[in-house]
């Protein structure tokens, strides 16, 4: 907090939480209406945005990441690989292990116009905001990423 600043209201604060709801349940709708275009189940978008972002990784990895058990991940990359968008590939240090990764330019530009209103709306949400704020946002989002992955993790373990 900067001098001047009291802490927020329990209101604020369950007002963000209220929004935050409203937008995980809009992004959702979002996912399924893309996935459901683009032939995939909701979790395999899940997966695949997963794997695009912090592949090459193991199939446990995913399976962590996602929450998922490792039986559905299987499902979700042999999925996945029917459709062309993930390849799976021997680690040549160890041939036991498989690695997971995109199939480079599989899609991108098809999944990337799907979202392109959307992501045309948030540009415009953020050119109403000084970069300071947007700096406060991202961190914001950052740390709910993370609280939301780590109670994630907690429900997968149970």
């Amino acid at each position: 907090m900067t001098p001047g600043e009291t802490p927020q209201a329990p209101a604020v604060a369950g007002e963000v939480t209220d929004r935050l709801r409203e937008l995980t349940v809009q992004l959702s709708l979002l996912n399924h209406q893309i996935a459901g275009l683009l032939g995939l189940q909701d979790v395999d978008l899940d997966c695949l945005d997963i794997i695009s972002r912090e592949g090459p990784l193991t199939p446990g990895t995913l399976a962590r990441q996602a929450g998922l058990h490792p039986a559905t991940t299987t499902g979700v990359l042999d999925r996945l690989e029917r459709a062309g968008r993930v390849r799976r590939e021997r680690v040549p240090s160890d041939r036991r292990a498989v690695h997971v990764q995109a199939v480079p330019g599989r899609g991108d530009e098809e999944i990337l116009a799907l979202y392109g209103p959307m992501i045309t709306r948030l540009g415009e949400i953020c050119a109403d905001f000084t970069d300071t704020e947007l700096a406060t946002v991202a961190d914001f989002l950052r740390r709910a990423t993370e609280a939301g992955r780590a109670t994630t993790a907690e429900v997968a373990d149970r």
